[in-house]
């Protein structure tokens, strides 16, 4: 493994590019100021040192600086070393330098934030709409301060420029965006030379609905519950990716006990979502017998949560500055012993479905994405570890109380199904460890401590490694009690692109498999 850079090399590569204000911070790690013209000065230099784009956000700083601000965030795939550096643009000019070439990441926040705050990245090969459908009045960019309600959004017949796969036999089937499932709508475009996938092309965004806009206006206190309706499924991650960036700003930390009960609640969160993946993934092998019983399983767990939280998808338990409501004074070893019971049942379900040669041979080599591809474009989560990336938050990142917890990170080099689905196996047999480990070491004590107000113009970024991937929430403070700024990233927007890929020469109806192994959010992706 590749040595990390030191906090002096980040600095120095920071200054070589031209940063006027080079700070380290608390995670080890550089926080800096350069113009926005010597933004691939430094993403070069920082390549070097093996980091590369994690994130670009864009803030509408004008009313206090007169210009917008772009940060961007540079790590490994590990998370750590990171930079973080901010670049004031233009108002007037309202561009800034593209690192779409160096950066498949990059490419896609660049897009989206030309959508949403109309500042274009000069260079980028691929100048489409991404976040805002076609239909969307030009010049109206939503995440602008100075944005008002427009009524004028109108389907005027135009089709979406979606690419051509032109040749004998090809022909296109489209799905979506409204689907048979109790899904959220998204439209898929395939090309296909009898059964077998030659193209696919996704368009989201039809549940975009301004949430981080919806931050800059909500009162502080009911901002977790925002988070946690991010993504339905993951309202632990969300919440505590959000409440991690606030405690820093406010310069508090939660309670020892309270960063357990964390890694429980998060946990429980893996584990429903692992248990009940699996039961789909098989169910769409036909295999109705595996898919019948981890829904058994799952609903068990879904009960527990309600019993520890007072909600079955865990929600109002993660607050700033520790947890609250029932979970302060949860059985923690009772639950433990629940959730060991769980998951060895459900090893045991999972090993039966996997013995059955008929579903070992749809998933085995189905929806392969290589570990070239998955790096190239930058894949996280368990969707990167089952392509051989070898990258947790929980290990590389800690957070929480994970620093403190043995952690064995599943990685799997096939990229197919089968190894999407034994990632999940693995992580699902892990969780159960960790709780029971967090139920035996979380000594009695606080669980909350107030933090205090938030500091004017500082800004901070929560990491936290949710179920599908890495959660970054990062937050700009306008006051000591109102945020300027909140950009959230869900692993989905960095995944969605990749199964374009993992279906390439796999039959249509396979499609369903390879879908249902990434799990990806449209609500998480559209926000």
């Amino acid at each position: 493994m590749t040595a990390r850079p030191t906090v002096d090399a980040l600095a120095q590569a920071a200054r070589d590019a031209g940063a006027g204000e080079v700070l380290a911070d608390a995670t080890g790690g550089v926080d800096c100021r350069l113009p926005a013209s010597e933004v691939p000065a430094l993403a070069e230099r920082l390549a070097g040192l093996g980091l590369e784009p994690q994130w670009i956000a864009a803030a509408d700083t004008r009313a206090t600086s007169g210009d917008f601000t772009l940060a961007y965030r540079f790590a490994p795939p590990t998370h750590r070393p990171a930079v973080t550096a901010r670049a004031a643009v233009d108002a007037e000019r309202a561009a800034f330098p593209s690192l779409a070439t160096r950066s498949f990441a990059a490419s896609r926040f660049e897009r989206e934030i030309a959508d949403l705050f109309g500042l274009v990245p000069t260079g980028h090969p691929d100048p489409r709409r991404l976040a805002l459908h076609q239909f969307w009045p030009e010049g109206y960019h939503p995440l602008r301060r100075d944005a008002v309600a427009r009524t004028d959004v109108a389907d005027d017949g135009r089709p979406f420029p979606f690419r051509h796969v032109e040749g004998s036999g090809i022909f296109e089937i489209t799905v979506g965006p409204v689907h048979a499932g109790i899904i959220e709508p998204g439209h898929f475009r395939f090309s296909v030379e009898g059964e077998t996938i030659v193209n696919l092309e996704t368009r989201l965004g039809f549940v975009h609905k301004g949430t981080e806009k919806l931050f800059e206006t909500l009162p502080l206190a009911r901002a977790p519950e925002l988070a946690e309706r991010i993504s339905g499924d993951t309202s632990v991650g969300h919440a505590l990716a959000l409440c991690q960036a606030l405690e820093t700003l406010a310069g508090g930390h939660a309670p020892e006990r309270a960063l357990w009960l964390r890694v429980v609640l998060l946990e429980l969160e893996r584990l429903y979502n692992h248990v009940g993946d699996v039961g789909m993934i098989v169910n769409d092998t036909g295999y109705a017998f595996g898919h019948a019983h981890c829904f058994r399983l799952r609903e068990r767990l879904l009960r527990l949560n309600a019993r520890l939280t007072g909600h079955r998808l865990l929600r109002g338990a993660v607050v700033p500055g520790g947890v609250a409501g029932p979970i302060a004074s949860a059985d923690l070893e009772q639950a433990a012993r629940e959730v060991e019971r769980v998951v060895a049942e459900f090893v045991d379900i999972a090993r039966l479905s996997l013995d059955n040669t008929m579903v070992l041979e749809r998933l085995q080599g189905t929806g392969r994405l290589t570990t070239r591809t998955a790096q190239e474009m930058q894949v996280v989560g368990m969707v990167a570890r089952a392509s051989g990336i070898d990258a947790d938050a929980r290990r590389d990142a800690p957070f929480a109380a994970y620093g403190a917890l043995p952690l064995q990170v599943p990685v799997y080099e096939t990229g197919d199904v089968w190894a999407r689905t034994m990632v999940r196996i693995e992580e699902a047999r892990q969780s159960a460890a960790l709780i029971g480990e967090a139920a035996r070491r979380a000594a009695p004590g606080a669980v909350f401590a107030a933090p205090g107000p938030l500091r004017a113009g500082a800004h901070a970024t929560g990491l936290v490694e949710g179920w599908r991937g890495p959660i970054w929430h990062w937050v700009l403070a306008a006051g000591a009690d109102t945020l300027a700024r909140v950009k959230v990233v869900d692993p989905s927007f960095r995944n969605w692109p990749a199964l374009e890929y993992a279906v390439l020469n796999n039959i249509v109806p396979d499609f369903p498999l390879c879908n249902k192994s990434f799990n990806l959010s449209y609500s998480g992706n559209d926000l």
